[in-house]
């Protein structure tokens, strides 16, 4: 059965360390900042493949993993996108609280 992320033999600690930990954290604060700007949650798109393909390149610099690896390059990118999509969510809801937080408040509350 052919592996489904390619990787070296500390294949699990570097996918930890660059993807989730590094990649993942650049990945929040961009959907953070897509949020906080107002943006749409389609620019994240965008952003996370290009923070996806840098991810890949540093396995690559780094960890001599391959570089174009099409299954490598959709785990990152979707494990990416997770945590703008999450990032983005926070945020957004912070914003609608402060901004329109009268929507939510109890009669009580808002004479």
């Amino acid at each position: 059965m052919p592996e489904i992320y390619q990787s070296g033999p500390n294949g699990l600690w570097v996918f930890l360390l660059l993807t989730v930990a590094i990649g993942g954290g650049a990945a929040w604060v961009t959907g953070k900042a897509i949020a906080e700007t107002w943006r749409p949650v389609s620019q994240l798109v965008v952003y996370v493949l290009l923070i996806a393909a840098g991810v890949r390149f540093f396995h690559y610099a780094l960890f001599e993993e391959p570089l174009l690896a099409a299954a490598n390059f959709l785990v990152d990118a979707a494990v990416l996108l997770a945590a703008a999509l999450a990032g983005f969510r926070v945020a957004r809801a912070r914003q609608m609280a402060r901004q329109y937080g009268w929507l939510t408040a109890s009669r009580g509350e808002r004479a």
